[in-house]
């Protein structure tokens, strides 16, 4: 009686382990899972996640419980991309969760020029079932393609065991997988100007190119506060109480900001940082995100900090 157990569990055990054959799993080693680099790759990605979707009231916590239905990357999609699917919103059987993230993947690796690629690191399956490594490769690519100014911790590898089943048994075999690419630079300082904001990469270019840029800019400013019969003569100086800019955001954007929110004539530092630091946020409301600007620096007059905010705000309207 014995004999015959052990022999039925020998044959469910080889049934089960053909119908895996061939299958790869891949599993982030425990060490580089304490690993800092990744760490703080994790709260970048999260962080971004979260200031992209404020306006839509989603606050994500865990790249690994937070994204497998489909949720937050629908959102994403809708407000990087402009895309918007034909899928319920909230998704609560595995059934609809996984096609739902069929169609979001589908259009996502489209959008990233991967439809037809064998090298997506990512599938539905994967995202459906948690998978923290196929969720921060996704991530990263999406950053890359939609925000590539954002600037992501650096060189972050992973070591990674491929257990792969077969007739045999199991194999493992481990490797070192890159999350995100390390700098290439030889020094310290040839890695800042590869990764410099082309914002000050044009500032430092001759004074009469720099000029027609800021001419340029100045034009479209003014353009856009005619109806409101004011006009910009200082670029450097003139948005530095955060009011005139306040204006244009608003007059850009399609909305009014309400006279009580920020102070129409500031008088202080402290009411200009106010009115600056609600215009940052109303950029980023709008998904216009920007790097490295603090809202001193404008109050300060920083040149290049308010060249950033214009000239974001040039590209994404100048065409409208």
């Amino acid at each position: 009686m014995e004999t015959d157990i052990f022999e039925n569990h020998k044959e469910e055990d080889t049934v089960d382990t053909e119908s895996f054959q061939g299958e790869k799993t891949k599993l982030i080693q425990p060490a580089s899972l304490k690993d800092p680099k990744l760490g703080k790759l994790k709260e970048a990605l999260v962080d971004w996640i979260n200031r992209t979707l404020k306006t839509e009231h989603i606050v994500v916590q865990s790249l690994e419980e937070d994204l497998f239905d489909g949720l937050v990357l629908h959102h994403l999609l809708s407000r990087l991309a402009g895309v918007h699917l034909s899928v319920e919103d909230i998704a609560l059987t595995s059934m609809t969760q996984i096609r739902k993230l069929e169609l979001i993947l589908g259009e996502l690796d489209k959008r990233l020029g991967l439809q037809d690629s064998n090298q997506t690191k990512w599938n539905v399956k994967l995202i459906h079932n948690k998978d923290l490594l196929a969720t921060i490769h996704l991530l990263v690519a999406m950053v890359r393609c939609f925000q590539p100014e954002l600037g992501l911790p650096a060189n972050v590898t992973v070591e990674v065991a491929v257990v792969e089943v077969n007739r045999k048994g199991m194999k493992t075999d481990v490797h070192t997988e890159v999350l995100t690419e390390e700098n290439n630079a030889g020094s310290n300082s040839l890695s800042n100007t590869e990764r410099e904001d082309p914002i000050e990469q044009l500032l430092k270019l001759e004074a009469h190119k720099v000029n027609t840029v800021k001419k340029a800019i100045l034009h479209f400013v003014n353009q856009n506060m005619s109806t409101m019969s004011l006009q910009v003569a200082d670029m450097d100086k003139q948005f530095a109480d955060g009011v005139i800019l306040l204006l244009l955001i608003g007059q850009l954007e399609g909305f009014f900001v309400p006279l009580y929110d920020f102070n129409l004539t500031p008088v202080n530092q402290s009411e200009m940082l106010h009115n600056v630091t609600l215009a940052l946020d109303l950029l980023n409301d709008t998904g216009l995100q920007l790097s490295n600007v603090d809202p001193q620096d404008i109050v300060s007059q920083d040149v290049t900090a308010t060249f950033k905010i214009l000239y974001a705000l040039f590209k994404k309207h100048k065409g409208k």
